[in-house]
């Protein structure tokens, strides 16, 4: 075994096996894998092997075809087999639902670039023919799925790794990682020591116990999965895989018989005290019981199955995250990274997430949006065993269910409660929850001030309220107040502060004290990493206020970029503080009957921030919006963030103010046409791409993505984010939908929904750059293909007067 290594990746199952070969074949070879006992026998060997490419996101799915891509060709690189079959796969809709359910995945599978059609209960029937047709109102096929062997794939990889030099060391045991200073310098096994600043955590159901190792949390939970294999009866090799989520089953030929399983509603957590330390190759026992309601439900898809003969019911853990996407990227440890949490579709992700993975630790950066996967996305809340498995549960006993838009889930709820909580919810709060916070997405009680006959058609208008309507008029005609507790606040402290800033930034934001700036942070090549306000607090003091969820994801990004001789500090103080906010014409006049401090425009202009008491509760109030009004943003410690509420509310009572909601900020955000980071932009999006230019500042020196945007600038990328209006304003966008303009499809939406001002179904969507205002579009929302049109943005107040008054 190598005393050094440039990378050593612990964990022999196919996701460590997939990162090594990527690895090695982009020039790093000296490399070293780590297995406790042999190659796969973790959860890889028992793995059912489906291969599913389409996901709700582009990145993922693009993860997914990767891997497809790499499946085709890897058994002839290495001389192996990998036991990949095309066959394709079936995805059944047994109610209508479900129907819309695939009709809006076939929308998706257009922009993805995937053959996905949608086929009826008789043409599934004749490419699956032990199926019954019996309620079955259609399905999905795509042809380019399929299974593999999830053995004989891992072998395939590490072969291919082997090959160019890596070293795969198996009954090696990790007993520790040494980190020093904040950044890993070994890894530590019972056979001896070995000199590294990388690892890379692939452990499978062990990873929870391998990052412990370092100090780091992976919020994983083994859940025991089940599934069945009959004898040889005679059926058809090239039969597609069959998913029937309705049923909560999945098939797949297995050598002229059948592999059948699913995802029951009481699911086995497996492993809470401990996996034994000779779990290695090993199955559970059968658990019949258990397994018996899907037993039942696949007999009512599958009526040959009540007599056919069973090889083995296979009982497996499986690690499964909180909210069942894999858990990827670097932790707060430098040089320790992580790769796990596969959710039972690892061999489905296995060889795109490992060049993934290893482009991000080559290249500096993934080349997918992989906010999704982030291993930076989970909260200290996370350490809480007790919450992850009730989140985790949540994942897997719900994992076929149709998940509508803005659909909530339940589990481990309350848990991050606002100051203001108890007042949201006196008034009627519909509570919506983000990164553990409680929040409201609207109020009730509004809905009698709304118009019912606004509610978007089809799954836009499931989770949708009259009341939405009513706190978005509200906003513009009189005031509404906003509980924005939740939103993150990162302070960046020291006297390398400014300068610091002013290198991560696109924007200039190191101004006089009390001036607010909106900016990005790019990445070398000049695509969008945060998104986010800087407001200068004091000569070495700044606060970077940003989305709840994105909080996280921005901290390590600043950490990462921080210097190390201590002129920077860099804290998390998002609970400290409450944040109220308050907007709309008679904002000034609730506030001003508040303070004696002068908020009028001449005295507190638009991006600026003052320190003011609000009756009795001391406030920084930063004037800035999301919405598209006059108001501001009221940040007190948190012990006066009720006192705050209750007083700006019995204030705001002459003048007509109304509690808002999330949803009605959201529908407000998008008639001024401001960015939502992770839908409308990202890591792969550039300032000018996305209609951002004019927070680019390539005049105050060097800054990170500053050449590449040079190059941009001169060569600007063929596609933009558009504004789209259509014609239909109850057909409504949810997001990746494709955009066809002369009858060939252009583009995705990023995200859409109803501006109640000015009375239509907005949508932004990547377009080709030429694609000119007015040009006429069509959007297709459920199978259906809606007319619009290019619009000119913001489509309110496109002056900014409201938000300058």
């Amino acid at each position: 075994m190598r005393s050094h290594a440039r990378a050593v990746v612990i964990g022999g199952g196919v996701g460590g096996g997939a990162i090594l070969y990527w690895l090695a074949r982009l020039g790093w070879t000296d490399i070293v894998m780590v297995e406790r006992a042999r190659v796969t026998s973790g959860s890889t060997f028992h793995s059912a092997g489906l291969v599913g490419q389409l996901r709700s996101a582009l990145s993922l799915t693009r993860m997914m075809m990767n891997s497809v891509d790499l499946y085709r060709n890897l058994g002839a690189e290495v001389g192996l087999e990998t036991g990949w079959h095309e066959v394709g796969s079936l995805r059944l809709a047994s109610s209508p639902e479900r129907m819309e359910e695939l009709t809006r995945q076939a929308g998706w599978a257009k922009t993805f670039g995937l053959p996905l059609e949608l086929v009826s209960a008789e043409e599934a029937q004749r490419l699956f023919p032990p199926m019954s047709t019996e309620g079955v109102v259609g399905a999905a096929y795509l042809p380019t799925d399929g299974y593999i062997d999830p053995s004989q794939l891992t072998f395939a990889l590490v072969e291919g790794a082997r090959r160019r030099g890596a070293e795969i060391c198996e009954d090696t045991r990790v007993t520790g990682i040494d980190v020093a200073g904040g950044a890993v310098r070994g890894v530590v096994t019972d056979r001896g020591r070995i000199e590294t600043e990388l690892v890379v955590n692939a452990g499978g159901m062990f990873a929870t116990e391998i990052g412990r190792l370092a100090g780091v949390n992976v919020p994983i939970i083994p859940m025991a999965h089940e599934y069945l294999i009959t004898k040889p009866s005679g059926l058809r090799l090239d039969m597609p895989t069959m998913r029937d989520p309705s049923l909560l089953v999945y098939f797949r030929p297995e050598s002229g018989g059948l592999v059948m399983g699913g995802y029951e509603r009481d699911p086995a957590p497996w492993g809470m005290d401990g996996i034994p330390p000779d779990f290695n190759g090993k199955l559970l026992e059968e658990d019949w019981d258990r397994f018996e309601p899907l037993m039942q439900n696949a007999i009512v898809r599958v009526p040959s199955l009540r007599d056919a003969q069973v090889v083995k019911l296979v009982n497996g853990p499986e690690a499964f995250t909180p909210d069942g996407e894999f858990i990827l990227g670097p932790s707060e440890v430098r040089g320790l990274w992580v790769a796990a949490g596969f959710c039972a579709h690892g061999l489905a992700g296995a060889g795109g997430m490992g060049r993934l993975v290893a482009e991000w630790i080559v290249d500096g950066r993934p080349d997918l949006d992989a906010w999704e996967m982030d291993s930076r996305r989970f909260g200290r809340h996370y350490v809480s065993r007790e919450y992850t498995l009730a989140r985790t549960r949540e994942v897997y006993s719900t994992y076929y269910d149709v998940k509508y838009p803005g659909h909530e889930r339940s589990a481990g709820r309350p848990l991050r409660l606002s100051p203001a909580y108890p007042r949201l919810k006196e008034l009627g709060a519909a509570f919506g929850e983000k990164s553990g916070w409680e929040r409201a997405n609207w109020f009730e009680p509004n809905a009698a001030l709304g118009d019912e006959s606004l509610r978007p058609r089809g799954w836009a208008g499931r989770l949708w309220s009259p009341a939405i309507e009513a706190e978005h008029r509200a906003c513009r005609e009189s005031a509404a107040v906003f509980d924005f507790t939740s939103f993150a606040k990162i302070e960046i402290r020291g006297g390398g502060a400014p300068a610091f800033l002013e290198q991560l930034c696109d924007n200039q934001v190191a101004r006089g004290v009390g001036r607010l700036t909106y900016t990005q942070m790019l990445n070398k090549d000049g695509g969008i990493e945060c998104d986010f306000t800087v407001t200068r607090l004091a000569d070495k003091r700044f606060r970077i206020v940003t989305g709840t969820a994105f909080g996280r994801h921005d901290l390590s990004w600043i950490q990462e970029h921080a210097p190390a001789d201590g002129s920077v500090e860099v804290e998390d103080v998002t609970s400290a503080y409450a944040c109220i906010g308050l907007w709309g014409p008679a904002a000034r006049e609730i506030l001003q009957s508040l303070t004696p401090v002068d908020v009028s425009n001449a005295a507190f202009p638009y991006m600026s921030a003052r320190e003011l008491p609000v009756g009795s509760v001391p406030c920084l109030a930063l004037r800035v919006t999301y919405v598209g009004e006059l108001g501001w943003e009221l940040y007190c410690p948190a012990e006066f963030g009720l006192r705050l509420w209750d007083t700006l509310w019995e204030a705001g009572a002459a003048h007509r103010l109304v509690a808002g909601g999330y949803k009605a900020v959201d529908s407000l955000r998008l008639e001024k046409g401001y960015r939502v980071w992770g839908s409308d932009i990202g890591p792969e999006v550039d300032p000018y791409q996305a209609g951002l230019g004019f927070c680019v500042k390539l005049d105050k020196g060097e800054f990170t993505g500053r050449a590449a945007l040079l190059e941009k600038r001169d060569a600007p990328a063929e596609t933009r984010l558009a504004c789209l209006v259509l014609d239909e304003p109850r057909s409504v966008a949810l997001g990746s939908e494709p955009v066809r303009e002369g009858g060939e499809i252009v583009g995705r939406v990023t995200s859409g929904g109803y501006g109640y001002a000015v009375g239509q179904s907005i949508a932004y969507a990547f377009v080709p750059a030429a694609l000119k205002t007015g040009t006429a579009v069509e959007l297709e929302i459920f199978g259906t293909w809606v007319p619009g049109r290019v619009s000119e943005e913001p489509l309110y107040d496109p002056r900014g007067m409201r938000i300058r008054s």
